[in-house]
């Protein structure tokens, strides 16, 4: 059973919005902070609930899991929230990740197509299950190695599970850094957190009608 953990959100020192118009918002997640509420009102403080601060009819389309940074869509009307809901499940809305892993990478490149459930007796913990888990596979690609012998790389996520970067990157042996969870331990480089960033995000705006285009550099690269 995964221990119960304290929650200590980052102080609130304003949004860091990409983009904005009258239909939705794209704002830079800290790392560190819920994107939605959970049960428990000391988990009541989260992006949504900050981002309502300024725009009460924000609603959220997109996730990030709680330790990873970057760009993230909320809507500002009901309608754009129908129509971005749409574009994510016909997968119209892509994301790119970056984030540096433990050790060098066996392959420059390539599909980790791993199935995926939820880890019940670890929860909220993911693992792979090749009876009974859910088709989930991710791009990846080799950006740079450092003088430790640790690897920047590109993440692609070609299905949404939860947790499916980290569990993937573990699985092919190189654990993002900072990532108890998923085996990042001592001999990992120690971090300041967990080192995955949403970094791009790219989009045909469902209303404007408008190329959307962020590119939103992590504070590690």
């Amino acid at each position: 059973m995964i221990e119960p953990f304290s929650y200590n959100p980052p102080v609130h020192n304003g949004l860091e919005t990409l983009y904005l118009d009258d239909h939705l918002i794209i704002v830079n997640k800290p790392s560190g902070l819920l994107a939605t509420p959970e049960k428990g009102t000391e988990r009541s403080d989260c992006l949504l609930s900050r981002v309502q601060l300024e725009y009460p009819g924000a609603d959220t389309v997109d996730r990030l899991d709680m330790f990873t940074s970057g760009v993230i869509i909320f809507s500002l009307t009901s309608k754009c929230h129908k129509a971005l809901s749409k574009q994510f499940e016909e997968k119209n809305i892509h994301k790119e990740y970056i984030a540096k892993v433990y050790d060098e990478l066996e392959c420059r490149k390539g599909i980790i197509n791993l199935p995926l459930i939820a880890d019940l007796p670890n929860r909220p913990k993911q693992k792979v299950d090749f009876m009974s888990g859910k088709l989930a596979k991710t791009q990846y690609e080799l950006i740079t190695t450092d003088n430790s012998g640790n690897s920047l790389v590109r993440l692609i996520p070609l299905t949404s599970r939860s947790h499916q970067l980290q569990v993937h990157m573990a699985a092919l042996g190189n654990p993002i850094l900072g990532d108890a969870m998923y085996g990042c331990d001592a001999s990992c480089e120690a971090s300041s957190g967990l080192l995955l960033h949403a970094k791009k995000i790219s989009f045909i705006h469902p209303l404007l009608n408008i190329e959307i285009n962020i590119n939103c550099p992590s504070s590690f690269e």
